[in-house]
Formats: structure tokens, C-alpha cells, sequence
């Protein structure tokens, strides 16, 4: 599976499919966040959240493809991530685009 965040592949010529898209919530337990709230204070890098919204975006991404492999897709494009707080730490992130299959 191809995944781009532009609107073409470069030497492959496509048919679209249609909208793909996969989602999460995450949240990291207390003890966590309330660590994170002391690095707060003195700044910093919340690296339990930087690792929270990776896993958000990885989990996101592999329900997309499993969606576009669905629809028997060879390739995602226009990729776009979103994300946005639920309540306090937690956070959805969505990955969506236009699954396509290859003509040539």
C-alpha cells in the first residue's frame, strides 16, 4: 500500500475510489499526566504525550489502510492527520484520504 500526502504518484495513473479514513482516542493513564503537569513548570518537551499521539497517529494510519484494502485499494493519497482534544489528556486524532486503485 502506497501512502501519500500528495494528489498523485509519480509514473501511475489511478481511479479513485473514494474517502478513507481511520480514528482514534488516546489517553495516557494518571500517573502520567500528572507527572506531565509538573513538566509544566519548568517546560519542556511532555514526551509521555509526544508518545501518546504517535501511537494515536500510528493506530489512526492502520485503520485507514485496512479500510482502503476493504475497497481493494493499491494506494492512499492526500493524506491528511487531524487532531484535537477530547478532554484533559485525551486526545482523537483522524487520518483520512482517497483511496485509489491503479489503472496502468
Amino acid at each position: 500500500m502506497i501512502l501519500v500526502n500528495t494528489d498523485y504518484i509519480s509514473g501511475k495513473e489511478f481511479e479513485m475510489l473514494g474517502l478513507v479514513k481511520g480514528s482514534t482516542i488516546q489517553s495516557k493513564h494518571v500517573g502520567k499526566d500528572i507527572m506531565q503537569s509538573f513538566k509544566t513548570l519548568v517546560g519542556g518537551e511532555l514526551k509521555a504525550y509526544t508518545e501518546m499521539m504517535n501511537e494515536a497517529r500510528a493506530l489512526a494510519t492502520k485503520r485507514m489502510v485496512e479500510e482502503a484494502e476493504a475497497l481493494g485499494a493499491d494506494a492512499v493519497v492526500n493524506i491528511h492527520y487531524s487532531s484535537a482534544a477530547v478532554m484533559q489528556g485525551a486526545a482523537e486524532v483522524i487520518a483520512y484520504g482517497t483511496a485509489v486503485k491503479f489503472i496502468n
